[in-house]
């Protein structure tokens, strides 16, 4: 073969046949060729009939419609009808088989025809190579059905996928070779997937028959995800992300750029490897990303459902920063998707649930040691630190904020510092908030299950209800009074009343006999889990004011006998003590001097 000489379609017949005036004009795309007859008919099937059929009047004027790969195929097509030698190409092949199709250059008018010269580079040429393969399929995107109809897509994906099993067993056969000669020059190369970048220039539509071949012939998981992550690096770049974070912004119509993008999203998220134990696990990077993408073109809710579910799976392995997705909703409520955590968190306490109901081993498997309810303290502790990331937010209304406080158990926390701090934060960024409001919120935070420090702010925190500021000094001076007196105390008092409530009904039947021991268990569990804490801390505690007590013996009057008669005075369950109390400031609440709150702001 020779390469292709770059003839113009008026000098190409007289190139040729320079004593011969052409005697045919074939228009195709609005180009006109002028041909001969003798040639065309003599290899062309269809041309032939075209003749035939116009017999009688002198014809000399022909004109195909829909012929494929337009005219700069064609005039490849009448090269080879005259004899001239060109390259077939990657480039070229698809088209060229199917204008052979379309004009009807088969064996039966000569010996290699153009429909068997074309199967041929493709049956030993393209089909044996991966890279060839996809260049071929590339090009069958500009193609009308024909393209299908002589099975060359088809083919092409088989052919990849194929490819792709092979190079794979050769990489595994040569790793195993590398272990036997002890020997990790291959073994540590970046040795798989690289033919992710080839594919990423497929179309989305031919992609996914890819993908889908590739996972039917048994191609690893982890090679098809390494495939999706850079289809999406490579199809989704360039979008404006800087815009999202404006929530007065309004939202232009999608145009074609964004519909094929979001087309990309949903394909690719139907396109991931199914969950399970043998396969590995998609990058939660790369699900966040996904998912903020679908959020900003607009997914299917299907789509970002199925993001949403896959990431609740390993909700305790996520980071911060990774469940901060700005909202693109214009109404304003929050500069955050709440929602979307929201309902990533429901998911996530939806399945331990599940798990816990499946009944694996005794109650005592689901006790503060298990694996179910150490993710469920990793993802409080996370929940906390994002209430506390969104509280500044001026646009967060009160309902989304209390719905990702009340939607987590109390035994997802064993103390409460995390919540306090981002309820106090809230507090401070929201002074409009009414008394009442005030209330509703801070009833979720367990005064006993705060810390030393945390209580120390709380008690002077002029934000809170009086109430609960109550609540912390009683609390508090009932903590002083367990350490000095060296028993647990109230810990003790609650332990055995829930203990006394675990006792199973005779009314209640067995399963339900069963789920309410568990639950009890876990309560338990967790509340010596927390006596343990607090006793290290009330040990400490203790001996610092003994040595205080010790410098303070000549004076007659202690600090704790001062602070036990002052907690005394302020008659915390008193109706009549606490009804005198003057209220002052804009929302009814007494106003105290706070101290320094960086600890906790």
């Amino acid at each position: 073969m020779v390469s292709e000489t770059s003839l113009s379609s008026d000098s190409f017949t007289t190139r040729i046949f320079a004593d011969v005036a052409g005697d045919i004009t074939v228009v195709v795309d609005g180009e006109s060729f002028l041909l001969h007859k003798f040639p065309l008919v003599s290899l062309s099937g269809k041309i032939r009939k075209m003749v035939a059929d116009a017999r009688g009047t002198n014809i000399s004027h022909l004109e195909l419609h829909n012929f494929p790969g337009g005219h700069q195929t064609f005039e490849l097509a009448m090269k080879f009808c005259y004899g001239m030698n060109f390259e077939i190409t990657t480039d070229n092949v698809a088209g060229l088989r199917c204008a052979s199709e379309f004009l009807e250059m088969a064996e039966d008018f000569r010996d290699q025809n153009l429909i068997a010269r074309t199967e041929t580079f493709l049956n030993e040429v393209v089909f044996q190579n991966l890279q060839k393969s996809v260049e071929v399929l590339a090009t069958c995107k500009m193609l009308p059905t024909i393209a299908e109809d002589v099975e060359i897509t088809n083919r092409c994906v088989e052919a990849i996928a194929m490819n792709a099993c092979k190079e794979q067993l050769v990489l595994g056969l040569s790793q195993l070779d590398c272990d036997n000669n002890e020997s990790k020059e291959l073994k540590d190369g970046s040795s798989i997937e690289w033919w992710a970048e080839d594919l990423s220039i497929l179309s989305i539509d031919f992609f996914e028959r890819v993908i889908w071949a590739m996972g039917r012939m048994g191609v690893q998981s982890d090679s098809i995800i390494a495939c999706l992550m850079h289809y999406a690096q490579t199809s989704l770049k360039g979008i404006g992300k800087c815009q999202i974070w404006n929530p007065a912004r309004i939202k232009p119509s999608p145009n074609i750029v964004e519909n094929d993008q979001r087309a990309v999203v949903e394909t690719l998220v139907s396109l991931m490897p199914a969950d399970n134990k043998s396969c590995p696990n998609v990058p939660l990077t790369f699900l966040f990303g996904m998912l903020k993408m679908a959020i900003m073109l607009g997914a299917s809710i299907p789509c970002r459902l199925e993001l949403e579910r896959r990431i609740s799976l390993r909700l305790e392995m996520v980071s911060l920063d990774d469940l901060l997705i700005p909202s693109v909703v214009q109404s304003g409520d929050s500069l955050f998707d709440v929602d979307t955590v929201h309902r990533i968190l429901l998911s996530f306490l939806q399945r331990i649930e599940e798990e816990e109901s499946e009944g694996c081993g005794g109650y005592d498997s689901d006790g503060l040691g298990s694996p179910d309810h150490g993710s469920l303290l990793k993802v409080g502790r996370l929940i906390d630190a994002y209430l506390a990331e969104i509280a500044p937010d001026p646009y967060l209304s009160l309902q989304k904020f209390i719905a990702l406080i009340e939607i987590l158990p109390d035994y997802a926390r064993v103390v409460d510092d995390g919540l306090y701090r981002a309820i106090d934060i809230y507090l401070k960024a929201h002074p409009s908030l009414t008394e009442q409001e005030c209330k509703k919120v801070c009833k979720y935070i367990d005064c006993q299950k705060l810390s030393q420090e945390a209580s120390n702010h709380a008690a002077q925190n002029e934000r809170l209800p009086l109430q609960m500021v109550v609540q912390v000094l009683y609390f508090e001076q009932l903590r002083l009074k367990n350490a000095l007196s060296g028993s647990s105390g109230g810990g003790d008092g609650l332990l055995s009343q829930r203990m006394s409530s675990g006792v199973p009904s005779a009314a209640m039947s067995p399963r339900d006999n069963y789920a309410s021991l568990r639950r009890e268990n876990r309560e338990l569990k967790l509340e010596i889990s927390r006596m343990r804490v607090r006793l290290s801390e009330l040990e400490k505690e203790q001996t610092f004011m003994k040595q205080g007590m010790m410098g303070k013996a000549g004076n007659g009057r202690t600090f704790f006998t001062s602070l036990s008669k002052g907690i005394g005075r302020i008659g915390i369950f008193s109706g009549q003590s606490g009804g005198k109390r003057q209220k002052s400031g804009k929302n009814g609440r007494s106003r105290r001097h706070s101290v320094s709150s960086s600890s906790y702001m």
